[in-house]
């Protein structure tokens, strides 16, 4: 245990409204979770989950209903879908309405949410050198000061943003492999990913300074048979190998790849499933040996406020 802990909750975008989500928001600050991250996507992985809003105006819910839980987007990809200069208004915008409370995760993207647009969906090289771009427009727009960029990926002429917090927010940026955790050293505030992925280790060697974040998967219910049927009908997409997640264009192709996910596999997988307290501590204990210093849970299904509840009881507590 380390008293440097932060322990979050998510507001999965994929599977709530906006309004429940602004809901759980303050619940979960009830609770005694240390902070929230939200998703970001325009699509769900497959269509079971069944929602997608607009995360910047989620956000702006979220803002006024919570008063100090601190509150990040786990996360966003600037490159394609909504050009950098948008994003560093709607970041700037959000992280003034928090006031000093927000955390800006970005990342490299899936092909699911950033094709929408019609564009060329590049490999991974490329999109991590766009994304590095994006950071620096963002980064330049965040003084206040007019500017025109002519970059290798994005334009900007004589843009300004009016609106911004008294203070930056970190940007923290995702990694899943040795290539993004060394670009998370190079140009990130922090690094971002699911679970406890061996890339702490590579993005200190690179010089990595700052907040550690990780994501856990768990669905609480009242049995494991319950929460595996769960997970399996709305969350099989955790259980896809490799690049999918990455690669492939709709939820649609989604729900033909999870055809060969079994509920086995959910239970084989890495989700605690079920209400063992212990299990769900030492999850998150093996994702603090791992280095991460910011660890949060995603409850999978509509039971939020029975996860809520047991984590407040059972697991809070036991960090605390």
């Amino acid at each position: 245990m380390t008293d440097e802990l932060e322990l979050g909750y998510t507001l999965s975008c994929e599977e709530h409204g906006p309004n429940e989500l602004v809901d759980q928001a303050r619940r979960a600050e009830e609770a005694g979770f240390d902070f929230l991250s939200i998703s970001d996507h325009f699509h769900p992985w497959v269509s079971a989950q069944g929602e997608s809003p607009f995360v910047w105006s989620t956000l702006g819910g979220v803002a006024t209903a919570t008063e100090d839980i601190d509150v990040g987007v786990g996360v966003t990809a600037p490159i394609m879908r909504i050009h950098p200069v948008n994003v560093a208004q709607a970041t700037a915008t959000v992280a003034d309405m928090f006031d000093g409370r927000f955390t800006f995760g970005v990342g490299t993207g899936e092909l699911l949410n950033e094709h929408v647009t019609a564009e060329q969906w590049p490999e991974h090289a490329v999109r991590l050198s766009m994304l590095k771009e994006a950071v620096e427009v963002i980064r330049e727009l965040w003084t206040g000061e007019q500017t025109s960029f002519h970059g290798e990926f994005y334009d900007v002429q004589n843009a300004r943003l009016f609106t911004l917090p008294d203070e930056n927010p970190p940007i923290v940026v995702s990694a899943f492999g040795e290539r993004a955790a060394q670009a998370a050293a190079d140009f990130g505030d922090g690094i971002w990913s699911v679970g406890p992925q061996d890339v702490v280790e590579t993005w200190e060697e690179a010089g990595g300074e700052g907040p550690r974040y990780t994501q856990l998967h768990a669905c609480v219910a009242s049995s494991v048979d319950e929460a595996a049927a769960t997970v399996h009908e709305r969350w099989p997409n955790s259980a896809l190998p490799g690049e999918l997640a990455a690669e492939l264009p709709t939820t649609a192709h989604f729900e033909q790849a999870c055809e060969m996910v079994s509920e086995e596999d959910v239970r084989e997988g890495s989700i605690t499933l079920g209400r063992d307290a212990d299990e769900h501590i030492e999850s998150i204990q093996e994702s603090v040996d791992a280095g991460y210093d910011h660890v949060y849970v995603h409850q999978i299904g509509d039971d939020q406020e029975v996860a809520i509840e047991f984590y407040e009881s059972e697991v809070l507590p036991s960090f605390r």
